[in-house]
C-alpha cells in the first residue's frame, strides 16, 4: 500500500471512530460505539431468554417481591435522570430471581434484570440489594456491552494490522520467531487494552450505580458494607492479580466507592 493510501485509510478510520464516539453517564468518559443500540438490545433479549431457559427460577415470594420492589425503584430513577446526566433509556424492564446459590446478578441491554438467590445473604437489606441492581443497571445505561464489543473490534483490527506489518517485514531466520511474536502481540492487546477497559467499566458502573441508588431513595453508604461482605465471602479464593483481572481488586473497589459516596449523596432523598 502506498503512503498516500495509508494516509487516506487512517483518515477514514479516524472519521469512523470520531463518528462512533459517545459519552458515559456521570463520569463523562469518551466511549467508542461501533454497535448500534437496536442490535445491542436484540442481543440482550436473546441472551436473557437463553439464561431463563436453562436456569431455575425462584418460587420464593418474598425474594421475588423484594427484587421487584427494589428493581422498579432503580428503573424509575434510570428513566428520570437529572438534567443532561444521561438519556432516558425507555427500556422494557423485567426482573427475575434465579434459584441458585451464587452471588451474582446481571442487567442485559433493554432492562432485563436477574438476581441469583445466593446474592441475597450478602446484600441483606433493600439498600444493599439496590447497590447491586444499581451497579448492573449502570452497565446497561452506559452501554458497556456494546462498548466492550466495539473495543474488541478495535483491538482485533489493530492487532491484525501490526501482525500484517510484522509478516511483511520479518524475513530470513527471524521468521522462526514469528508465531511467538504474534502470540505476544495478542497477549499485549489483552493485558494492555481489553482488561484495563473492563476494569474501568466496572468502576464506572460502581460510580453510576451509587447515583442511581441515591436517586431511588437508598443511602449510598450501604454500598460500602455490601462490597466489604462480598470481599469476605470470596476471601478463601485465590484470585488473579488486578492487572490480569476483568474487575478491580476488592480493596481498590471499596476505596473508590468511599470516595464517590459524597458525590452520590447530593442526589439522595430518603423515602419512608
Amino acid at each position: 500500500m502506498s503512503t498516500v493510501l495509508r494516509f487516506l485509510a487512517l483518515l477514514c478510520g479516524g472519521a469512523i471512530l470520531l463518528a462512533a464516539c459517545e459519552t458515559a453517564p456521570v463520569t463523562g468518559r469518551s466511549q467508542i460505539m461501533l454497535v448500534g443500540e437496536n442490535e445491542e438490545r436484540q442481543m440482550g433479549l436473546q441472551a436473557y431468554r437463553q439464561v431463563l431457559a436453562k436456569e431455575p427460577l425462584s418460587h420464593n415470594a418474598q425474594a421475588i417481591a423484594l427484587v421487584e420492589k427494589v428493581g422498579r425503584r432503580i428503573a424509575a430513577a434510570a428513566e428520570r435522570p437529572p438534567a443532561e446526566m444521561w438519556r432516558a433509556p425507555n427500556y422494557r424492564w423485567e426482573f427475575k430471581v434465579i434459584e441458585k446459590n451464587e452471588p451474582n446478578a446481571f442487567c442485559l441491554p433493554g432492562g432485563k434484570v436477574a438476581v441469583y438467590t445466593g446474592l441475597l445473604p450478602i446484600t441483606r437489606t433493600e439498600a444493599g440489594l439496590a447497590t447491586v441492581i444499581g451497579h448492573e443497571v449502570a452497565h446497561a445505561l452506559a452501554r458497556h456491552g456494546a462498548e466492550r464489543m466495539s473495543d474488541q473490534m478495535v483491538a482485533s483490527v489493530g492487532t491484525a494490522a501490526v501482525a500484517a506489518t510484522l509478516a511483511a517485514t520479518v524475513s530470513g531466520r527471524n521468521r522462526t520467531y514469528l508465531p511467538a511474536m504474534m502470540a505476544a502481540l495478542g497477549a499485549g492487546a489483552t493485558v494492555g487494552f481489553v482488561l484495563p477497559m473492563s476494569r474501568a467499566q466496572e468502576s464506572e458502573a460502581d460510580r453510576i450505580g451509587l447515583v442511581l441508588m441515591a436517586l431511588a431513595g437508598y443511602d449510598p453508604h450501604a454500598a460500602i458494607g455490601v462490597w466489604e461482605r462480598m470481599r469476605a465471602a470470596s476471601s478463601g479464593r485465590r484470585g488473579q492479580p488486578e492487572w490480569l483481572s476483568t474487575h478491580p481488586a476488592d480493596t481498590t473497589r471499596i476505596g473508590d466507592i468511599r470516595g464517590w459516596v459524597n458525590e452520590a449523596m447530593r442526589y439522595y432523598r430518603p423515602r419512608d
